[in-house]
């Protein structure tokens, strides 16, 4: 399967219509640019980026894809553009993704996740043509304990927090178009096929979302300011951008070739030995910027995060057989490293990272 990601993928998506939704944001823009190179039409749907540096900004010069910015809670406007595309595939990335930004927007976060999604697969009712779809949702839609588990697919969705808790009605938004519209035993008819990604925490170059520990700590190293840490004991599953990407990609193809077996629910996420404290991960991101120093900002009154969770991925191993290319150290070096690139060097060091990427 290494041959599929590294060579028959690429292949696979050349001259395909892909639609991304959330292209303006990090993920999305790394995706599209990915997409872009192994030589498919995409076309992105999005709210504007939040930041003027955004990698969807920098990434401007690369035309990696027709742009309509829009929200996903225009339904009209949604199924206006995916039927004009008539997409072979689409990756589900819009959302509102963040956390401690669902304590301020709790009823926005639920619309945007829940609502957003639905609007897309009712649009993709619409279609008269087969096509694949990945929703992507994140390592957070499970029922956290706070326990040293690894959660796995079978395990209870939940959420404590809003955004945890608006990706897991997401998941079951996901459930019921699958057993209603996209039913197996309709497929010759719909002739769609649908799967979800449940992504650990990723970490490259160009976020620059606020309340995120990379982007934070990019700020206060070029500032030479302390970075201030809120949970440097939490546990999460890090990775780099390009790892669940990768997974994205590889469970397009094989959800397209066989609907039946790859209609379901995958992690992507590092191997146990990766699964660092926040603390780990500024220490060693001090390391390869050169310099730096960290503050413990600890607050027991601060809005709850999860103090631990970590991704059981051996299904995504067995099944799809996609296993993550990049120890934690390199994942950190290389982010680290595209922000150390001029801005004007940015978008070409992004070309080059996915095409060392596929060559490992």
């Amino acid at each position: 399967m290494e041959e599929l990601v590294s060579h028959d993928i690429l292949s696979f998506y050349e001259n395909k219509k892909v639609f991304v939704t959330g292209h303006t944001g990090f993920k999305g823009a790394w995706l599209s640019a990915w997409l872009n190179m192994a030589g498919a039409e995409v076309k992105g749907y999005a709210l504007e980026p939040d930041d003027p540096n955004s990698l969807f900004e920098v990434l401007q010069s690369l035309e990696t894809g027709a742009s309509v910015i829009a929200d996903i809670r225009d339904k009209e406007k949604l199924k206006k553009e995916i039927l004009h595309f008539q997409p072979d595939l689409i990756f589900h990335l819009a959302a509102q993704p963040l956390v401690r930004r669902s304590y301020e927007i709790p009823a926005e976060t639920f619309d945007v996740n829940v609502t957003g999604t639905a609007n897309l697969l009712e649009a993709a009712c619409s279609l008269k043509k087969k096509c694949t779809i990945v929703v992507v949702t994140t390592d957070k839609v499970y029922q956290n304990l706070e326990q040293n588990v690894m959660y796995n697919e079978s395990h209870n969705l939940g959420g404590y927090d809003p955004y945890s808790a608006s990706k897991a009605c997401t998941e079951l938004v996901v459930s019921s178009f699958r057993n209603s519209f996209f039913n197996h035993s309709n497929h010759n008819h719909h002739q769609k096929a649908i799967a979800t990604a449940r992504a650990g925490n990723v970490i490259g170059g160009g976020d620059w979302s606020k309340d995120r520990i990379i982007p934070d700590i990019i700020r206060s190293l070029q500032n030479s300011q302390e970075i201030i840490v809120r949970n440097p004991h939490a546990i999460r599953p890090w990775q780099h951008v390009l790892e669940p990407l990768s997974g994205y990609l590889l469970l397009g193809v094989l959800l397209d070739r066989d609907f039946f077996s790859y209609s379901t629910a995958y992690n992507f996420g590092p191997h146990p030995a990766d699964h660092l404290s926040v603390k780990n991960l500024v220490e060693k991101a001090i390391d390869a910027w050169g310099t730096g120093a960290w503050k413990d900002a600890s607050d027991k009154n601060q809005v709850h995060e999860a103090g631990i969770l970590q991704l059981d991925i051996s299904k995504a191993s067995k099944e799809l057989k996609w296993n993550p290319k990049l120890k934690a150290d390199t994942a950190i070096d290389w982010t680290i490293n595209w922000y150390k690139q001029p801005a004007e060097n940015q978008a070409a060091f992004s070309l080059e990272q996915i095409k060392a990427f596929q060559d490992l």
